[in-house]
């Protein structure tokens, strides 16, 4: 089962489940979703995560066998019942406890759970209102109208070692990551670029992936529309085959 990171020259799709926003029948008709199995990853996380991770877990893995990756919003999302974890660097923000402080009360949970750990430079965008990841983090994100600053933050990310980036427009956002933003960090950094936020179009997918981004998440757009799946996998390929 491939969990390592991405490369230059994917085009990749994931879902993000929030525990917090499903149960088992919401679980059941995500799976049941045509397309699913046509998904890349399953991306599990959220911001607050009243709900049980571990139950989560187990009754996705019960549904599919596409590799699970933790998308923490906390050290406490850790769990030996995923495939891999995401370990996210707050990268344009200056909260420490986001750049190191989590990640030191991580650290040794993660080498007992063993779990392969993708180093991930986190890079919040202002895609038009105030998301759950700005207020949880307390940091500013970055304007999505200075493409300079952007590039500038990717690069950092990419010189101080940073595996992937990952370009967040933040739950419930009016707009995706814009194009521009996108099209310029690919252009400037040798790592893969994730993106995921405010995708509730193919049209916006085929934007985002044609724009150079390695891989899109999409969560609110599939949480209440399963259907929306199949749609984004057939984006995807024709890109893939046109390509």
């Amino acid at each position: 089962m491939h969990t390592g990171n991405l490369t230059l020259d994917d085009r990749k799709l994931a879902i993000l489940v929030d525990p917090d926003k499903v149960d088992e029948q919401r679980i059941y008709q995500l799976f049941s979703a045509p397309g699913i199995e046509e998904v890349n990853y399953i991306l599990v996380g959220g911001s607050l995560l009243f709900n049980n991770l571990e139950h989560t877990l187990e009754l996705i893995r019960k549904q599919t066998k596409l590799p699970l990756i933790l998308f923490p919003g906390s050290a406490f999302q850790i769990s030996s019942n995923a495939d891999a974890i995401m370990l996210l660097n707050l990268i344009s923000g200056r909260n420490p406890d986001f750049l190191i402080g989590h990640h030191v009360i991580a650290a040794p949970m993660l080498r007992k759970c063993n779990l392969p750990v993708l180093s991930t430079g986190y890079m919040l965008f202002d895609c038009g209102k105030p998301t759950s990841v700005q207020y949880m983090s307390n940091t500013s994100p970055l304007p999505d109208h200075k493409p300079d600053l952007a590039v500038a933050t990717a690069l950092a990310g990419e010189m101080i070692g940073m595996r992937q980036l990952y370009l967040e427009a933040g739950s419930g956002a009016e707009h995706p990551v814009p194009e521009n933003i996108i099209e310029q960090v690919t252009d400037a950094v040798q790592i893969p670029v994730i993106v995921g936020g405010g995708v509730r179009t193919t049209q916006q997918a085929r934007t985002i992936w044609k724009a150079g981004a390695n891989m899109l998440v999409v969560g609110n757009g599939i949480e209440h529309n399963p259907d929306f799946i199949a749609d984004l996998v057939k984006t995807r390929d024709e890109l893939s085959l046109s390509s």
